[in-house]
């Protein structure tokens, strides 16, 4: 036989038995989110990113569609046996993932068995502290952290002689009639997540309960007191701004937020984490702002609570899935990464050295409205008031509190009675998964 023959033979052989061996497999990571617009990119940007820097994972991620309907598939697929690794959960589900039994594994635990380093004080205290247990132990990763603030067209402002936004609510309630006598008749204010500004946020900010027992933080044998004299004076008073459109309502969620970018709604509450939509999508000079306050309430503004959500990890999944799992939650803590995620979408900045960078970098100086969140926060050590939520219930909850208060703007039911109702509904709830909770 020839030697070229020989050569090509033996080159074929080789080819054959290459062809032959499987090529080593990669381990998939299902991430189910509920991020649209500007945060959908961000999300789809960190998949591609990770699995580009290695070659073991690819993390796959999926809309699911809004936080509520993120959680109820992630809820049924588990039912079914096929829940994603990574589910995207908002706060108020905390304690709903807390009682899955079963369903979770926990991140300090899967930091742990992988090896991975994980330091829970490395994370902002404000928002960890909302996803760990009374020790000190995190059971979800933080993702991306929120809080209320209020967004402002400063030219509308302007136009009706005001330099600052308002930081009393008797101040923004007399700004947003005039916005209404100026060019914005259908809309002075108004606000995305109704529940959140008004009964949630409003009382946190105000250092007054919104349940027992540190608002559930400290047992689920909790009670509600969303009914009491601050809730009830602003509940009468948006309703009463609501006769002449100086507030208007825009929904339970968040879908109403257009009305502020399109320059229809002048100020407008929402999360801090719609950064990226304004400044893709406003036309006009805008700003951001703490949340007003009552200045008759003793000790206020006391400190913001924490919106956004959080990345949970699925059970009963393998031991090299959780490892991957692990290796991508090193990978989301990176320095630099956090800085660049906070800076491009608003949403808060999970270590204190991602937060210290961007002020050592000057990124506050010439975009102030990222620090507007990190400030309410911070601007006093929480109390049991205002550590956050862990209610039972809490995303159905939100819609039985929202269908209350559509009640009293309405005019069906004044104030304290629309209150009154949410609380006792809102008890009738809480028993019920206490006691679900306890089998």
């Amino acid at each position: 036989m020839a030697p070229t023959l020989t050569i090509r033979i033996a080159l074929a052989g080789l080819g054959l038995a290459a062809a032959a061996t499987p090529a080593l497999a990669v381990t998939e990571l299902q991430w189910w989110h509920a991020m649209t617009g500007a945060n959908n990119d961000a999300v789809n940007r960190l998949a591609d990113e990770f699995n580009a820097s290695q070659s073991d994972y690819k993390v796959v991620p999926t809309y699911k569609g809004n936080y509520g309907e993120t959680l109820n598939a992630g809820i049924a697929a588990f039912r079914a046996g096929t829940a994603p690794h990574i589910m995207q959960v908002f706060e108020v589900g905390t304690a709903t993932m807390m009682s899955a039994k079963g369903a979770i594994k926990p991140v300090y635990q899967l930091m742990k068995d992988a090896g991975e380093p994980f330091d829970a004080n490395a994370y902002l205290p404000a928002i960890t502290g909302y996803y760990s247990t009374t020790k000190g132990e995190m059971l979800s990763f933080p993702f991306n952290s929120s809080s209320m603030v209020m967004w402002v067209n400063t030219d509308a402002l302007k136009s009706i002689g005001l330099d600052a936004p308002p930081k009393t609510w008797p101040d923004l309630f007399a700004a947003a009639k005039k916005l209404t006598q100026n060019g914005f008749p259908n809309c002075g204010f108004s606000t995305t997540w109704v529940t959140w500004l008004n009964i949630e946020q409003l009382s946190a900010w105000h250092n007054v309960p919104v349940a027992t027992k540190a608002n559930g933080m400290d047992g689920l044998d909790t009670t509600l007191e969303i009914n009491g004299p601050l809730q009830v004076k602003h509940l009468t008073n948006l309703a009463e701004a609501q006769k002449d459109k100086s507030f208007d309502y825009s929904g339970r969620y968040d879908s109403g937020f257009g009305r502020f970018t399109a320059g229809e709604c002048p100020i407008m509450f929402g999360s801090s984490g719609s950064y990226g939509n304004v400044k893709g999508a406003a036309k006009f000079a805008w700003a951001s702002a703490p949340m007003p306050y009552y200045p008759d309430m003793p000790g206020a503004p006391q400190n913001s609570i924490i919106g956004g959500a959080s990345l949970w990890v699925m059970g009963g999944k393998k031991p090299d899935e959780y490892k991957g799992v692990a290796k991508f939650f090193t990978f989301l803590s990176d320095t630099d990464r956090q800085a660049k995620l906070h800076q491009t979408t608003g949403y808060m900045p999970i270590t204190k050295a991602a937060y210290e960078k961007s002020k050592a970098d000057g990124f506050y100086d010439k975009n102030p409205a990222l620090e507007t969140p990190i400030k309410e926060l911070t601007n006093k050590p929480p109390t049991e008031n205002s550590r956050g939520l862990r209610l039972g219930n809490l995303p159905q909850m939100r819609d039985m509190w929202a269908e209350e208060i559509e009640a009293t703007l309405a005019g069906k039911k004044t104030a304290k009675q629309a209150l009154d109702e949410a609380a006792t509904r809102g008890n009738a709830m809480l028993r019920q998964f206490e006691k679900q909770a306890g089998r």
